[in-house]
């Protein structure tokens, strides 16, 4: 739908084609109406000894259904989504079972015949490429690798540090529990995790569109010292499958960049299930903390594939939701390119992502763009019927010719 340089991106100098641009230009954006109004909370779920222990639950109370986001970093980072069909669910946790080497069913929403949707994200591992001597932007992998990071094996900080009840976020902080080479002595991965009580978008790029259905999470890796010259980084992400298929990768293409500037696509993985759960990016990411066009950096995300659960790092907190016997589907983000802004420049990279339960939000055409359009459409308009009431109502010209009989 549009031509690019970087299509795969969706990023970089791109021209939207004539069919996408008339399919958009009568698009009102009403904004989200009909959306259910929800009373949302945030809070660190603390063990029978009053110890808190890194999991955060956030819970969307609706007229006639309940979102629950539970948070973790016990193991790696990881999130379960559940949606329910009544205001009354709660989230139950069995903490002597769920700290065992065994947890399953140490955590539960009940009541259980309650619940119409439940998946879970995990991230797995953090990669790292050194692309010094590739030029091919394409290339897979990207550069020659170096060992991953398992996120199961990092150290995270105090949740309840970090809690901020005025804006529903709160971010787990981690380094290499045994960081050998010290590359985490001055730095850190974090997880900013927030929810929201109205719809809107964050201040800064990309500014995804976000509702009381869903919660926006940052990854930012920071201060870390790279081990190559220009190092690239990746994120490996596994999900639960809805049956023997993996979730579906969507790419959505609009005229509009305003709120992600030089980016014209968005991202989704959407579960096949009604009602669905939802993953939502543009594939930027971005080299400084204030994101601007020159920090942006292409993020390009591999097809998911099925994946053996041995072969991850096991998050307990799903194995006590969903048990030890599940399909998992797994998937690949690369931050950056061999050329152009990177890790390098100030060892910073942030990539941002929203999950939700429900129907994805949509982005509409921004104010600018539509006052753009109606100009662009109006002044021939205008023209033209200014033209016509001058031809019927101007003055009349007479032949100064007289005939003769």
């Amino acid at each position: 739908m549009c031509s690019c340089e970087e299509p795969r991106w969706g990023w970089g100098r791109c021209a939207p084609s004539p069919i996408l641009l008339l399919s958009l230009l009568f698009v009102v954006p009403f904004g989200l109406l009909g959306e259910e109004t929800r009373q949302v909370s945030l809070e660190v779920i603390h063990d029978s000894m009053g110890t808190p222990q890194n999991l955060l639950h956030i819970r969307a109370v609706g007229t006639n259904s309940t979102l629950h986001y539970v948070w973790s970093s016990l193991g790696p980072p990881a999130v379960l989504l559940v949606a329910t069909n009544t205001p009354h669910s709660v989230l139950s946790v069995n903490w002597s079972r769920l700290l065992s080497p065994e947890p399953n069913g140490g955590l539960m929403v009940l009541p259980k015949d309650s619940i119409q949707f439940s998946s879970a994200l995990v991230f797995t591992r953090l990669f790292e490429f050194d692309c010094t001597n590739t030029s091919d932007a394409a290339a897979k992998p990207p550069g020659k690798p170096y060992p991953p990071y398992s996120l199961g094996e990092f150290s995270w900080n105090n949740i309840t540090d970090s809690l901020d009840p005025a804006t529903l976020s709160a971010t787990f902080r981690g380094h290499p529990s045994h960081d050998a080479t010290g590359a985490f002595a001055n730095g850190s991965l974090a997880f900013r995790v927030q929810a929201f009580s109205r719809s809107g978008r964050p201040a800064q790029p990309p500014r995804l569109l976000h509702t009381m259905d869903t919660c926006q999470l940052e990854v930012a890796l920071v201060g870390a010292s790279p081990r190559g010259n220009r190092s690239l980084f990746g994120l490996e992400v596994a999900t639960l499958s809805q049956g023997p298929d993996c979730p579906s990768m969507q790419e959505q293409h609009s005229i509009d960049d305003e709120y992600a500037p030089a980016v014209f696509q968005l991202d989704q993985l959407l579960w096949g299930s009604l009602p669905s759960g939802f993953v939502q990016w543009r594939p930027v990411a971005f080299s400084q903390k204030q994101g601007s066009r020159e920090s942006a950096l292409p993020c390009q995300a591999s097809p998911l594939h099925p994946t053996l659960a041995y072969l991850l790092p096991q998050s307990p907190i799903v194995r006590a939701f969903f048990g030890s016997q599940n399909n998992f589907c797994a998937f690949n983000l690369t931050f950056g390119a061999s050329t152009g802004p990177g890790y390098w420049d100030q060892h910073y990279l942030s990539w941002s992502m929203l999950l939700g339960v429900g129907t994805p939000p949509v982005d509409a055409l921004s104010p600018l763009v539509l006052g753009i359009m109606a100009v662009a459409l109006g002044a021939p308009v205008f023209m033209l019927l200014a033209g016509g009431l001058f031809l019927l109502l101007g003055p009349k010209r007479y032949s100064e010719y007289q005939s003769m009989n």
